[in-house]
């Protein structure tokens, strides 16, 4: 017999409901108030404590310490998909909204349950490290940004001396800091056969340097059951069209939805792509000999290129430019 937990995340606090006693508790979203739950239940359910499934939504880092704990302890998961759940708990009719409602919702789930869906948590801790360095590079990045735009406003106005000194020390701190954390990845990847692979695959597509190689492979990782599509729609690369009757005809354009790290670290390959490769050079020229305006040109190559890597990561292969003729269009 499946015991079933229902289990709501925040960030601080775990709403929790225990059917056997319609229990309605909540614990803090740590080791301690995880192990004091698990413990609480082998009680309750004794020699059934094998028997149970936690089932909560994944909400990245806020569920991390509960999936790491469920893989220590060997707990049985169901993770269900957040719009799977929305419209689960609208079938039961269940209007009110709360962590604990949600909780008592969640240990009702399982019937949404596919059989290879219920399984003890697979974490591997050497991608879990590798995320974790790339949003850190990722923030980096970020705080570099801010620092060249700061510095380039208190320049052009000949401003504060000390300021613009300051801002150079910081900014190159910054740029090492990113230096260093991708060297730090790269050691992670050339300690793993499978990621190393995968890795020399995406960068053997012309365009894809070394930074893009690395937040694709992050990517891919990230998202391992992702087809094209969805890859494409998760780099913020697919378009978007907003027309209302005979009176909204905007323009499309690329959603941006997700990091602009993925799309940042190909805008430069992209032109090396152009030039270097027969495939999407050939390619880029047919969509400007269609009308196309340079800018969505270049875009498309992107995606183009996101998907012939997505594929050589998937399939264990280097790129080859006789084989995907076809795919861009050159035969």
């Amino acid at each position: 017999m499946i015991n079933c937990i229902g289990l709501d995340i925040s960030k601080k606090l775990i709403a929790v409901h225990i059917p056997i006693n319609k229990a309605n508790i909540e614990i803090e979203n740590n080791v301690k108030g995880l192990k004091g739950l698990y413990s609480k239940l082998n009680k309750l359910y004794k020699k059934d404590i094998d028997n149970l499934v936690f089932i909560f939504e994944p909400t990245g880092n806020y569920s991390f310490a509960l999936t790491k704990f469920c893989n220590e302890k060997n707990i049985k998961c169901f993770l269900i998909n957040p719009k799977q759940f929305s419209n689960f708990s609208k079938a039961l009719g269940q209007r009110n909204k709360t962590d604990l409602i949600d909780a008592q919702v969640l240990s009702q789930a399982i019937p949404l349950a596919k059989d290879d869906e219920i399984k003890v948590p697979y974490i591997d801790t050497i991608v879990e490290e590798l995320k974790e360095l790339i949003s850190y590079y990722k923030f980096t990045t970020k705080s570099s940004s801010k620092l060249i735009n700061q510095l380039e406003a208190v320049t052009v106005k000949d401003g504060s001396k000390y300021m613009i000194n300051d801002l150079k020390k910081s900014l190159k701190i910054s740029k090492n800091k990113e230096i260093e954390i991708l060297n730090k990845i790269k050691d992670i990847i050339n300690s793993d056969n499978k990621l190393l692979k995968g890795y020399n695959n995406i960068k053997s597509v012309y365009g894809i340097g070394e930074v893009g190689a690395i937040v694709l492979l992050y990517l891919f990782i990230k998202y391992p059951k992702a087809n094209q599509r969805q890859i494409v729609s998760l780099s913020g690369l697919d378009p978007i069209e907003k027309t209302s009757g005979t009176s909204v005809h905007k323009k499309s354009k690329i959603s941006k939805a997700g990091s602009r790290v993925y799309r940042g670290s190909l805008f430069m390959g992209v032109m090396t792509a152009i030039r270097y490769d027969e495939n999407f050079k050939n390619f880029f020229e047919r969509l400007k000999s269609n009308g196309k305006h340079t800018t969505l040109a270049q875009i498309a190559v992107m995606r183009k290129m996101i998907i012939i890597a997505y594929s050589l990561y998937k399939n264990d292969t280097q790129y080859d430019k006789e084989f995907y003729k076809k795919a861009c269009g050159s035969v």
